[in-house]
């Protein structure tokens, strides 16, 4: 495997303590070492500089951000059976294109990713054409129905890293009970879609005024917030690792910090269309289905709670949630509209531009939120820039300014509600156990 030395870049690793220039080498998909930039070394050097391999490949980074590969703990790539939203092969490709060297996929698929069979067909597949690291996600239940425990065992032999019945919650909470008693074996979060459906049946967007004003059933806050509150309650008493996905309401968070307070073993993300985006998007939008999703964009107040959660550490990760559709689903009335957008090539352009700019975060906590803490909750040996690590490196130009162009997209699908916004710092370079899976090149056109 060819070598990679990239020189002169800002490197920021909050697992390891670094924040500063430094010269990274890469040899055989890891990282052999990590030293002080030659160009900004003070007084003697330490050490004498380690030989490189012949044929390394020197990549100046000066002015440019090196993370460890940000990992997405929450992304629908359609395969098996949805082959026409997304496969395993275009929606890696969109990973790293958006500076992705690991993803978790959900297990909606068709069929459902509840057994040994699936799952290793999700790993095979990855391992054959996949561009970045992919960590199937097992069923809580048999076809997330939420009527029986699926084949967990089996799943974690496969290589499942967590299970969920995302796209549905599980209504029945003995069954929840016993998803958390039982997945402890494992040592696995339970990533939990928290709606009571009760409460959210119809409903397209947030219920308020911004719903009864386009004449669109809404969706309460409440239908998220009580679901959370049963969950952490069961999670209380089993002492079984709980995360909630797509946290989106102002309720939520008081909840999910009442219950850390009590011991509870909960972590929780947020996406970024919930932090940069509101109700008001379908509003200005003209009833826009790229403007539907779920979690629906919340009131501006929520979204003020989620910068709020970011910044005191109540949100534990930033994830895509990216859920690709075909135009001919998606482009429907608004009503008929399936829910969710893609996120994966827009993900960390968005945070940048709109939360690290602005001073909303800083460099610091957004990998802690992308990198180090995905791989933390999912118990996964990435998030580190550390000697001995696996050689997965995402590259920022956090003065790389570029208008959202959908039809460039890798992914199979186009249902993005940023098109056309212009963003000011992109991913340039991610390299994925030592080998390059997108590359940027100065005055290229991406």
């Amino acid at each position: 495997m060819a070598s990679l030395l990239l020189e002169g870049g800002r490197l920021v690793d909050p697992a390891s303590g670094r924040d500063g220039r430094y010269d990274l080498l890469v040899v055989d998909g890891k990282i052999a070492e990590v030293r002080e930039a030659a160009r900004h070394r003070v007084g003697a050097p330490k050490g004498r500089p380690r030989a490189l391999p012949q044929g390394t490949r020197r990549i100046d980074v000066a002015g440019r951000i090196v993370c460890p590969g940000f990992v997405d703990m929450h992304v629908h790539l359609r395969d098996p059976g949805q082959e026409h939203k997304e496969i395993i092969e275009t929606g890696t490709r969109a990973a790293a294109a958006g500076g992705f060297t690991s993803v978790a996929c959900m297990p909606n698929t068709e069929p459902h990713n509840d057994t040994l069979a699936v799952t290793e067909y999700i790993v095979t597949e990855a391992r054959r054409r996949g561009a970045v690291n992919v960590f199937p996600i097992g069923c809580v239940s048999k076809a997330g129905k939420g009527e029986e425990l699926a084949e967990i065992g089996d799943m974690v032999r496969a290589g499942a890293v967590a299970v969920s019945d995302d796209g549905q919650p599980v209504a029945n909470a003995y069954l929840m009970r016993m998803a958390l008693e039982y997945t402890r074996i494992f040592d696995i979060p339970v990533i939990d879609h928290c709606e009571e459906k009760t409460l959210s049946a119809g409903g397209v967007m947030n219920e308020g005024y911004a719903s009864t004003l386009l004449g669109l059933r809404g969706i309460p806050q409440a239908a998220e917030s009580i679901a959370i509150s049963r969950d952490l309650a069961l999670a209380a008493l089993t002492g079984g690792r709980l995360h909630l996905a797509h946290v989106s309401t102002r309720l939520s968070l008081e909840e999910i910090r009442r219950a850390r307070r009590q011991g509870v073993q909960v972590t929780c993300e947020v996406t970024p269309h919930h932090l940069v985006l509101t109700e008001q998007a379908v509003v200005d939008s003209q009833y826009d289905p790229n403007t539907k999703m779920n979690p629906p964009l919340r009131s501006e107040e929520d979204r003020q709670a989620l910068l709020d959660g970011l910044q005191d550490g109540t949100i534990d990760a930033i994830a895509t949630d990216h859920a690709p559709h075909h135009s001919d689903e998606k482009m429907q009335e608004f009503d008929a509209a399936p829910f969710g957008i893609v996120g994966l090539e827009t993900s960390v352009p968005l945070v940048m531009d709109r939360l690290v700019r602005p001073g909303i975060i800083d460099l610091h906590r957004m990998v802690e939120l992308m990198a180090a803490n995905p791989a933390r909750i999912l118990r996964l040996p990435k998030g580190t820039l550390r000697e001995g690590a696996d050689a997965d490196i995402t590259v920022l130009d956090p003065d790389l300014a570029r208008m959202v162009d959908a039809a460039r997209f890798e992914s199979r699908s186009r249902n993005t509600p940023f098109g056309g916004w212009r963003l000011r710092g992109w991913p340039v370079l991610t390299i994925v156990g030592g080998r390059i899976a997108h590359e940027v090149r100065p005055g290229a056109r991406r």
